[in-house]
């Protein structure tokens, strides 16, 4: 099955979450005030489309689809969660940076983000291993 990366960005409504330009005959769009809005929408467009296709006799491939951030995002969807300060103890790029990508000022280069990406990560697993008595 076709692997789709499915990207949410902040937008003046909220979020939205849409597909990358795969060639599928079809597009797909969410959108919502959180992320988790968007994604909802964004999965219920996807069977409504599989359906309106299926109704219509269209061709529908189905695809598999994960959900990727751009930083600006993840930054502003997860500061209720992190301060600049603690991703950048996370990440090791400055809160001023941090700041930067998380206005809009300024957008990361690739490895800016490989590596936030990599702090992220290596701390979403230090957590996994938590136990509590």
């Amino acid at each position: 099955m076709k692997q789709v990366k499915v990207f949410i960005e902040k937008s003046s409504y909220g979020y939205s979450a849409y597909m990358d330009d795969t060639p599928l005959g079809y597009s797909v769009i969410g959108e919502g005030k959180t992320v988790e809005e968007a994604m909802d929408d964004f999965n219920q467009s996807y069977v409504e489309m599989r359906d309106y296709h299926e109704r219509h006799g269209k061709g529908f491939e189905e695809v598999e689809y994960a959900f990727y951030y751009d930083t600006a995002s993840f930054l502003q969807e997860f500061s209720k969660a992190f301060s600049l300060s603690g991703l950048e103890r996370i990440t090791g790029v400055s809160q001023t940076q941090l700041g930067h990508y998380l206005h809009g000022r300024r957008k990361p280069s690739l490895k800016t983000i490989d590596k936030i990406q990599k702090g992220v990560e290596t701390f979403a697993h230090s957590l996994m291993a938590v136990h509590f008595v």
